[in-house]
């Protein structure tokens, strides 16, 4: 029986000892720390192989190493791969003896597949030269199966041709006739396609899988979850666009036997999303996630069970009140394991085949990440707001957790964290709202400190206990401020509903949910009602900029990446409420009603305004217009623009620029510190 058990919390450091440091969480301690990724456990559940990836200091390029580390006995790691060039998406063999992986050589113009043995000492051996790079590998049978993005008329030397004429060509026009042309930070050619191939696990010629089928995967960036290949190596499941046009694209799950041209569309009946198919161990079935609300992106992620011999598909657990998502197969085939959005945390739970409901393993602190030995064996990233993400095996029984890895260690020996708690108070229509509250280091309750109250991006997402690099609460924190991030109506792993509840209605609950945050904290003795801000980014963006057309506590206002003008929001990748509710000259009342650039008469609270030129989800113009509207009413404003980053920012020398500016911005309006 599956059963909660609170798992083994392992804090970074012991009270009296933090308490004794001076140093804090800071952004420069941020670009420090070694960021550890997906784990892959070998199939004999004996090994586990992560990539960890590190940040120079000069502000160069990132390097990713593979690291092996023991799932027995003590702590031991140590790196399978070189520093030069960067490695990443490692894949066991089916019989665990050798790894492969995709690596880009500092000479190289595209990543490449590599393969090493793991049982005696060896060298990587590169097995392809694709001119497109490639993404995606998978392992099974006697192949290797990858993605890459192709002109699909063209072989793969005349690929070679075209790109290094390209690189010389002082031409920069590009031209679409149809959607989509852009995804996040890219511009999507209209004349490449994402495809499947496969070459021999020794290497060899590359066999193209989906190329000859006629059906290409999705227009946007393909990872390993848009396909899988079953156990045998015969069968291939993939997602492709089952619509006819790319506006609004409807993701189906294909079925093709491989080498026979042919494909089928299992999921046709469904006008939703359907994707992330995976095989089951025994090969008897494919799983795959769907959806069921056009343009709701945070609809519930339903788990549906397609039988291989029979053809039949059903819904499973289809009255639980969250998403199936993070799943991997338990290696009998009779569950998953799943890193599951639940109230504030993302939990480990297992979904069962035979009908019984869902049971979580794990209570406290964030999971994900699921990888599963074939003994059973659960291995898992997991991470908090107080210690960055780590390696750790779950037993999957009684729920004990026990960590793999050592990164980091050193360096948060030296570094004071402060502490977080998970509060509910009452918010729009008197719902119970889940809010986190972090503390800086030695925070004295005696005394008044100011609040900074953040606003999660979205809005379907939801903030849990993970350590965030770009928006870091305890960084914040340790600036001697109470850092608050509610997730309001709209936040995700609360239910369907909840989800659901601020549709098409952005603006009113969160709105709500926002204010009663600020009150509900302004009311405690330890928070100087004088000094405070607040700010957000993306749809945290959005509702700072409801804020300025709205009463509010704050002194002042941060905001980032922000949906400002929803007109303007047409242009991007992702137009909010179009698909689901209907365009602008359809239904004008919503654009109005919720489109804060029309609330900019009453605009009168000091604002930081910031964007990247490469943001595609959210234009950059918005932040001018938004930024002009300021200086036009005469707001104390301030814009900073970054010519080189995208809806995020992501380079060292600008995120501590980022982090400097929302410092200064914030501390000019309410002073860090106890009184």
């Amino acid at each position: 029986m599956k059963k909660i058990i609170p798992a083994l919390f392992l804090f970074l450091l012991p009270l009296s000892l933090a308490a004794e440091n001076s140093k804090r969480l800071s952004a420069e301690v941020l670009w420090q720390l070694q960021r550890v990724g997906a784990p892959v456990v070998s199939p004999d559940g004996n090994q586990v192989v992560v990539p960890v990836t590190t940040y120079p200091e000069d502000g160069g390029d990132a390097n990713s190493q593979l690291w092996l580390l023991s799932v027995d006995g003590d702590i031991a790691q140590h790196p399978l791969t070189s520093e030069e060039g960067s490695a990443s998406d490692p894949v066991f063999s089916p019989d665990g003896s050798r790894l492969a992986f995709v690596r880009k050589m500092n000479k190289e113009d595209a990543p490449q597949i590599y393969a090493m043995p793991m049982r005696a000492p060896g060298e990587a051996i590169k097995l392809t030269d694709v001119p497109t790079g490639v993404s995606a590998i998978k392992w099974a049978g006697e192949h290797i199966y990858f993605a890459s993005n192709v002109w699909p008329e063209m072989s793969f030397d005349e690929m070679k041709e075209k790109l290094a004429a390209d690189k010389d060509s002082k031409l920069s026009a590009k031209v679409w006739n149809e959607m989509p042309y852009s995804y996040w930070d890219s511009w999507l050619a209209e004349d490449r396609q994402n495809h499947l191939y496969r070459i021999p696990d020794t290497g060899g010629e590359i066999e193209a899988l989906t190329l000859p089928i006629g059906t290409q995967l999705a227009r946007a960036d393909v990872d390993a979850s848009d396909y899988d290949v079953s156990p045998d190596g015969t069968t291939l499941a993939f997602v492709a666009d089952g619509s006819d046009g790319g506006i609004y694209p409807n993701e189906d799950i294909f079925l093709s036997r491989i080498g026979s041209g042919r494909a089928k569309n299992i999921t046709e009946d469904n006008s939703a999303p359907d994707d992330r198919p995976m095989f089951s161990p025994d090969g008897r079935a494919l799983e795959f996630s769907r959806q069921r609300i056009e343009g709701f992106y945070a609809d519930q992620v339903k788990l549906m069970l397609h039988e291989v011999r029979s053809g039949r598909s059903r819904m499973l657990h289809r009255d639980w009140d969250r998403s199936a998502e993070g799943l991997a197969w338990a290696a009998d085939s009779k569950g998953f394991y799943g890193a599951i959005d639940d109230e504030g945390m993302r939990r480990v739970y297992y979904l069962p085949l035979d009908g019984d409901a869902p049971s979580a393993i794990t209570d406290k602190t964030d999971y994900g990440q699921l990888s599963v030995a074939r003994n059973g064996t659960v291995i898992a990233q997991n991470q908090s707001a107080v210690y960055p993400a780590r390696i750790v095996s779950i037993d999957s029984d009684r729920g004990k957790v026990r960590r793999l890895d050592a990164f980091n260690d050193a360096i948060l020996a030296e570094v004071s964290v402060g502490t977080r708690e998970s509060v509910t108070y009452a918010g729009a229509d008197g719902a119970p709202i889940q809010m986190w509250v972090h503390y800086p280091p030695e925070f004295d309750r005696d005394k008044e400190y100011p609040l900074f109250l953040l606003i999660h991006g979205g809005p379907h997402g939801a903030v849990t206990d993970d350590f965030h690099y770009r928006w870091n609460a305890q960084t914040f924190a340790s600036w001697g401020y109470v850092t608050a991030w509610p997730n309001f109506h709209g936040s995700t792993g609360f239910g369907q509903a909840f989800a659901d509840s601020i549709n098409p209605d952005w603006a009113s609950k969160p709105y709500a949910d926002v204010i009663a945050a600020a009150e509900w904290l302004m009311e405690k003795p330890w928070i100087d009602a004088d000094r405070t801000v607040a700010g957000g980014g993306s749809y945290g963006g959005y509702l700072s900029s409801i804020l300025l057309g709205r009463e509010h506590p704050f002194n002042a206002l941060m905001i980032h990446a922000a949906v400002y003008d929803l007109y303007a929001q047409t242009s991007a990748d992702f137009a909010v409420h179009e698909q689901r509710f209907g365009p602008y000259w359809e239904k004008p009342e919503i654009y109005e009603e919720l489109s804060p650039h029309m609330y900019a008469d009453r605009f009168d609270t000091p604002s930081l305004i910031i964007h990247g030129q490469r943001d595609l989800r959210v234009p950059v113009g918005q932040a001018f217009e938004l930024f002009r509207a300021l200086q036009t009413r005469g707001v104390e404003s301030r814009l900073v623009y970054y010519p080189d980053e995208n809806h995020w920012i992501l380079t060292r020398t600008n995120s501590l620029h980022w982090y400097g500016e929302v410092r200064q911005w914030v501390e000019r309006y309410a002073a860090p510190g106890p009184k």
